[in-house]
């Protein structure tokens, strides 16, 4: 046993008897944890950027946030310990931050009175690098088995971690007995990544041993609260007092705090969707606009053997009694033949540009990806007039080098055209569209700002209903008078 200590102290006792089916359907029990756990992570994230700034001007770490992380990383534990972390017991973990004492897996941090400033703005990410090879090769995409068979290669990345769970959930299948030496290792590895958890998140200033602590008692962390050593019984106390009991306070959750979970960990999940939205839009915005105003796609090439390549029909109902059209903006298409050719570009109502190419051979593009283009080909003849000789377009232009063509957003069915300014076949060109959309800005601003205040509610919601507060002591005016000493 190591005589070093360490102030994370990780335990884990596994169940006598666990069942041998159990485990094929833990990954379905364990999913409400699972949306708890994503929101309180976020949380942890925030909060531990909040604790680097005060451990680096004060060199203290707020005692409440230091709690509610390590309230955090404790629920984690219990959840990974119950599923496919160790699978160590069938018992199913708690909803609460604080330690539940008959449960079978533990975590306690112990608090520090002061931590470097000097430290903090390197341990997480420069110390702790080494750490992180050693956890990645534990934990998740570390270990990769991988063999050659029919061109086609197969991997594990679930960690050396991962691959003993999993060998010792098909003993437990077959012969109803966890190895207990599989799970002394198992123990040691999560265990040495709790550590490096706590280190990375800024609760200890100790750097965590290159060491398996193997065991479920972790053997190399003294208890941070040990009980009072037996002694004989003290003459002020009568079997009346009441007595603390470290499993006195209920870990069962009330119905107030389970809808108060419920709702945050639902608004919060979606003040995820909407910054993602947000920030979407403003990567449309800020990235894609380019000089002359206009939110740019990337140059897609497409080519036909026919004698036109044409969009499918598209329908615009700007609904002018209720959005203003100005909202829209203008569109634009650019259009360069990849032969250096002159090229026709133009934009017609979709039943003039049917009756102009019936009885033609073209292209139409049906949708157009990062790595194909799909296209429906219509076969006829070559067309019987130029393109620029009609008056069906709307907007139009031809002529060599690279053609544009703007409109507004204007209501109806319309289809775009492209085809050789002479109306020859074999059109091959390389093509991009845009728009101003200026209301674009203003849509991720609103987004953004909605997310960020739903997720600022949704946090507070989830902490509220996870952190219980402490129950006040009877205090000595409350207790039965004691018996006069004899």
């Amino acid at each position: 046993m190591s005589t070093t200590t360490y102030p994370v102290r990780v335990d884990g006792a596994l169940d006598d008897r666990l069942n041998r089916w159990l485990w094929l359907v833990k990954w379905v029990l364990v999913i409400p944890h699972l949306f708890v756990l994503a929101v309180l992570w976020i949380a942890f994230a925030l909060l531990s950027f909040v604790a680097f700034f005060a451990i680096l001007f004060a060199g203290r770490y707020p005692r409440g946030i230091f709690d509610f992380n390590v309230g955090v990383m404790r629920w984690t534990w219990r959840v990974q310990f119950y599923a496919y972390g160790a699978l160590g017991t069938d018992k199913y973990p708690p909803f609460t931050l604080q330690d539940v004492p008959d449960y079978p897996a533990h975590l306690e941090v112990e608090y520090p009175e002061h931590l470097s400033r000097g430290l903090v703005l390197i341990k997480w990410w420069l110390l702790a690098i080494p750490h992180y090879i050693v956890v990645a090769f534990f934990v998740g995409s570390g270990t990769w088995f991988a063999t050659q068979a029919d061109d086609r290669a197969w991997a594990w990345g679930g960690g050396l971690v991962g691959l003993l769970v999993l060998v010792a959930a098909i003993v437990l299948l077959f012969t109803g007995q966890y190895p207990r030496s599989v799970f002394d290792l198992v123990l040691g590895m999560n265990r040495w990544a709790l550590r490096v958890a706590a280190y990375s998140g800024l609760m200890v200033d100790q750097y965590p041993p290159f060491r398996l602590d193997m065991g479920g008692d972790d053997p190399g962390t003294t208890k941070l609260h040990e009980p009072p050593p037996p002694g004989p019984p003290r003459a002020d106390r009568t079997s009346s007092e009441p007595t603390a009991h470290p499993g006195a306070q209920s870990a069962r959750m009330s119905a107030g705090r389970v809808v108060a979970l419920v709702l945050g960990v639902v608004v919060t999940l979606a003040s995820v969707v909407g910054l993602t939205v947000g920030g979407a839009l403003a990567w449309l915005d800020q990235a894609r606009r380019d000089s002359a105003g206009f939110v740019t796609s990337g140059q897609v090439a497409m080519s036909t053997s026919g004698y036109a390549l044409t969009s499918e029909k598209f329908t615009i109902d700007a609904g002018a009694t209720t959005v203003p059209r100005s909202w829209f903006g203008d569109a634009r298409l650019r259009v360069a033949s990849t032969d250096g050719g002159p090229v026709f570009v133009g934009l017609a109502r979709s039943a003039d540009v049917n009756a102009y190419l019936a009885g033609v051979g073209y292209t139409t593009v049906q949708a157009i990806g990062p790595n194909n283009t799909t296209y429906d080909d219509h076969a006829g003849g070559a067309p019987s007039t130029e393109p620029s000789a009609l008056h069906i377009w709307r907007v139009q232009a031809s002529g060599p080098e690279e053609q544009t063509i703007t409109w507004p957003v204007e209501n109806g069915d319309w289809t775009l055209v492209v085809m050789a300014a002479d109306g020859s076949g074999n059109v091959s060109v390389r093509a991009d569209v845009g728009a101003t959309a200026p209301a674009l800005e203003w849509a991720w601003i609103v987004v953004l700002a909605s997310a960020g205040v739903t997720l600022v509610l949704g946090l507070v919601l989830v902490v509220l209903a996870v952190v219980r507060r402490q129950q006040p002591g009877p205090s000595a005016l409350q207790r039965p008078p004691l018996p006069p000493v004899e």
